[in-house]
């Protein structure tokens, strides 16, 4: 008697890992990667993903940790703990959560790595810490260590590329805090895709950010800029992170700032200041006083301006060098200002006030490292460009405020009162605001105009 066949069914294929290559303007994907996207002919917008193809389960699984009602929720879970550096605790609102991941950003050579050693120098004293270097070599890291006086015992040291090996020395340490320098540099060997690609990238970063929240560790990691200063990578990189900083600084200056792009236990308002010294890097008590240490009062083309970095005030130099120009096209430079309000700020002085200086070469500059980038400097570029041209200085003891409009008016700026506080205790006695300031609680004589014309004049600023 014959019997039925029976039909086995076969076995699943095992999941398989395979890359595509998809626009982040259209979507469309290909199976290589190309400079310009066939689709939708957009540039340098193709980026790797890769897909993991296999049998998919839609069955329900019993969550980790089960949903709560929120009054349950301990918020003291999110307390910072300090880093032993004052101006990176001012940024980051205390110092580093735990579980909390870290994105550091900065030129090459700017002084990150210097930093965080000096960070775990001072956390290494009652917990135990990680440095993964992916980039130096560990004998490297231990010179600069010396040198900064960082060498602790709790302070371990791996010099590691592949992820799944330092995973396996965060397992072995059970450190309290962990960087890695840099996050570019580190890859996992499952991935066919080469060290530093979109899919390496996003890939050790996803399984960094699992690890710091599993097991309640900080993680500090160090991303690379691109040459216009922005953090080079997939934007998803500073998405999953819970804080973006940017360290920022010019090499042959010592001054160094820190700035909190994205922060999700606290304020993107702070601003740290550091200067880079022999023996690392110190904390600025007084910025304000720094930037205006080697001013020469009675300069022509010379202005100082109370900007404000966030919540922290600080009295900025800002210097304007007007000549005669030979060219065609006259020269525009501009360093530590924003180029594009300096062309605004020239074209109303031509057109508002009467000052020819379309076919002067202009230069500018903040003083001292500084970058003035918010609309409240307006007034001081204009009048700083006014006085290099008449060759007439301001008062030693004036500072000038104030946004300008493309019609000369001026429009008053926030937190005025804070900006003249700290002009007030740096000993300038004078102040020129917009008409519209409200009325403020200082010892300082304030000077109200309402137009970039009325400035100009009040100062003596014209040209006879």
């Amino acid at each position: 008697m014959s019997h039925p066949l029976v039909s086995v069914p076969p076995m699943p294929a095992p999941s398989k890992a395979r890359s595509t290559y998809r626009c982040q303007s259209c979507g469309d994907a290909s199976p290589k990667w190309s400079g310009r996207c066939a689709a939708c002919g957009e540039w340098n917008s193709i980026v790797e993903e890769v897909d993991v193809t296999g049998p998919l389960s839609a069955m329900a699984i019993a969550p980790a940790h089960p949903a709560r009602p929120i009054g349950e929720i301990e918020a003291d879970d999110a307390v910072p703990r300090p880093t032993g550096v004052g101006e990176l605790d001012r940024v980051l609102g205390g110092g580093l959560v735990p579980g909390s991941v870290t994105l550091l950003g900065g030129e090459p050579g700017i002084g990150k790595s210097t930093l965080l050693l000096q960070v775990l120098a001072g956390i290494a004293v009652d917990r135990p810490v990680l440095y993964v270097t992916a980039e130096e070599s560990a004998q490297q890291v231990r010179v600069r260590a010396e040198r900064l006086g960082a060498v602790r015992r709790r302070l371990f040291l791996a010099s590691e590329v592949s992820l799944p090996h330092l995973v396996g020395q965060i397992d072995e340490v059970q450190p309290a805090v962990v960087v890695v320098d840099s996050i570019q540099t580190v890859s996992d060997p499952a991935l066919s895709s080469a060290p530093g690609s979109v899919a390496q990238v996003r890939h050790c970063a996803h399984r960094l950010v699992n690890l710091a929240k599993e097991r309640d560790i900080a993680v500090v990691l160090v991303g690379h800029v691109t040459k216009e200063g922005a953090l080079a990578g997939p934007r998803v990189l500073e998405h999953i992170v819970d804080t973006v900083i940017s360290f920022e600084g010019e090499r042959d200056h010592p001054l160094r700032m820190l700035r909190a792009v994205k922060h999700r236990f606290g304020s993107t308002q702070e601003l740290g200041l550091l200067a880079m010294g022999e023996g690392g890097l110190l904390t600025v008590d007084d910025p304000s006083e720094l930037f205006l240490t080697d001013r020469r009062p009675g300069s022509p083309g010379s202005v100082v301006v109370p900007t404000l970095e966030g919540r922290r005030p600080l009295l900025v130099e800002i210097q304007a060098l007007v000549v005669s120009s030979s060219l065609p096209q006259p020269r525009r430079q501009a360093h530590g200002v924003d180029p594009g309000r300096v062309s605004m700020m020239l074209a109303v002085l031509d057109r508002r006030v009467g000052l020819q200086v379309g076919g002067l070469d202009t230069y500018l500059m903040a003083v001292g490292g500084a970058r003035v980038t918010e609309p409240a400097a307006d007034l001081g570029l204009a009048v700083a460009v006014a006085s290099s041209l008449t060759g007439v200085a301001l008062g030693p003891h004036t500072v000038v405020c104030g946004e300008v409009g493309l019609g000369g008016e001026l429009r008053t700026v926030g937190q005025i009162e804070r900006r003249l506080g700290e002009a007030e205790r740096l000993g300038f006695r004078h102040a020129v605001v917009p008409e519209s300031t409200p009325d403020i609680g200082t010892g300082m004589r304030i000077i109200r105009v309402s137009t970039l014309h009325d400035a100009v004049g009040t100062l003596g600023l014209r040209v006879h």
